[in-house]
């Protein structure tokens, strides 16, 4: 099939754009930046296009004859822009992806959301059921996405909603990064009791699940969790890190509304002088925000079965960290 891959260079976009064209498939990508993997992409046969799905016009032409869509891209962790960036990216550009898709007969389309539309599992296991209760600016906006996307399933159109949990695996060099660098000191500072639960997925498990969504009989109209079999507390999680490096690490904790209010406070002081701050309220949530969820449904549905378990996925991503030198 031809399919369009948007946020194709990023972690999640570019793995996935891989395995399709691993299975034969012709796939065209749209991205904002090239990211660090753009030339082995074209080598393996990806059409690429530096640009914005807030580009109206650039999305309509890139969709254009092709038979599938997998909307990826996202504004995510830019903690430099306005507001209006995110809504202008996360809501009015799934729009454009949306009508581009009607307008060129695409077969179906997959969206991809995130678990973080659900805020914190107040009763944890969570499900597709659980409250919508975003966050922040971010997770609402991909939110709004959905419901974008809701509409043009009610007018016919197939599509498929995917929330994945915290997404890690090589190719990443940022989302677990930060729990690698500090637990490869042999020394973990924990912020509360450690044991807020928190929801990984291995990236090909979640490319697995995006395979499995492109069934034009499954999933249509429908919204799944995509995550791993299992979550944990945030203090298992770091020993497990620590374990794929073959490092005993020694967690200390402390109180947790110090750092909340410092989040808060060196945000509001960098951004008026465009300084990405090292410390944000989305960064500590990690140390608050239950995140664990079922997959029962995905399981059910679409036939999803998480292949990859945590400490071979925490080991593939440790080998990653050191061959491309963020680790040493």
């Amino acid at each position: 099939m031809k399919i369009l891959v948007t946020g194709g260079t990023g972690f999640t976009g570019s793995a996935l754009v891989r395995k399709l064209l691993s299975l034969g498939h012709q796939v065209k990508t749209i991205d904002y930046q090239k990211g660090i993997v753009y030339e082995q992409l074209q080598k393996e046969g990806a059409d690429i296009i530096i640009g914005s799905i807030a580009d109206k016009e650039l999305v309509d032409n890139a969709t254009k004859g092709m038979d599938f869509v997998f909307h990826v891209a996202a504004a995510f962790r830019e903690l430099d822009v306005p507001k209006e960036h995110y809504h202008n990216v996360n809501v009015n550009g799934t729009r454009y992806v949306m009508e581009a898709a009607v307008k060129h007969n695409v077969k179906k389309v997959v969206y991809c959301s995130t678990q973080g539309v659900h805020g914190n599992i107040n009763n944890p296991p969570g499900n597709e059921n659980s409250p919508i209760a975003p966050e922040d600016y971010y997770q609402q906006t991909k939110y709004e996405g959905e419901v974008v996307v809701q509409e043009f399933i009610k007018n016919g159109l197939k599509a498929t909603i995917i929330r994945p949990t915290a997404i890690y695996g090589p190719g990443d060099p940022e989302r677990f990064f930060m729990i690698y660098k500090k637990a490869k000191k042999g020394y973990f500072p924990m912020f509360g009791k450690g044991e807020t639960f928190y929801h990984p997925v291995y990236i090909d498990n979640l490319v697995d699940a995006f395979i499995l969504s492109m069934d034009l009989n499954k999933g249509n109209g429908e919204t799944y969790i995509i995550a791993d079999a299992e979550y944990y507390p945030i203090k298992e999680l770091v020993k497990r890190v620590g374990k794929a490096m073959n490092i005993d690490v020694k967690i200390k904790f402390y109180p947790v509304m110090p750092l909340v209010i410092a989040g808060h406070v060196v945000e509001k002081l960098c951004k008026p002088f465009g300084i990405a701050p090292p410390i944000f309220p989305r960064r500590v949530d990690w140390f608050r925000q239950v995140r664990a969820f079922k997959i029962d449904k995905a399981k059910k549905e679409l036939g999803y079965n998480p292949k990859v378990g945590i400490d071979e996925g925490l080991k593939n991503t440790y080998k990653w960290y050191i061959a491309n030198g963020y680790l040493q």
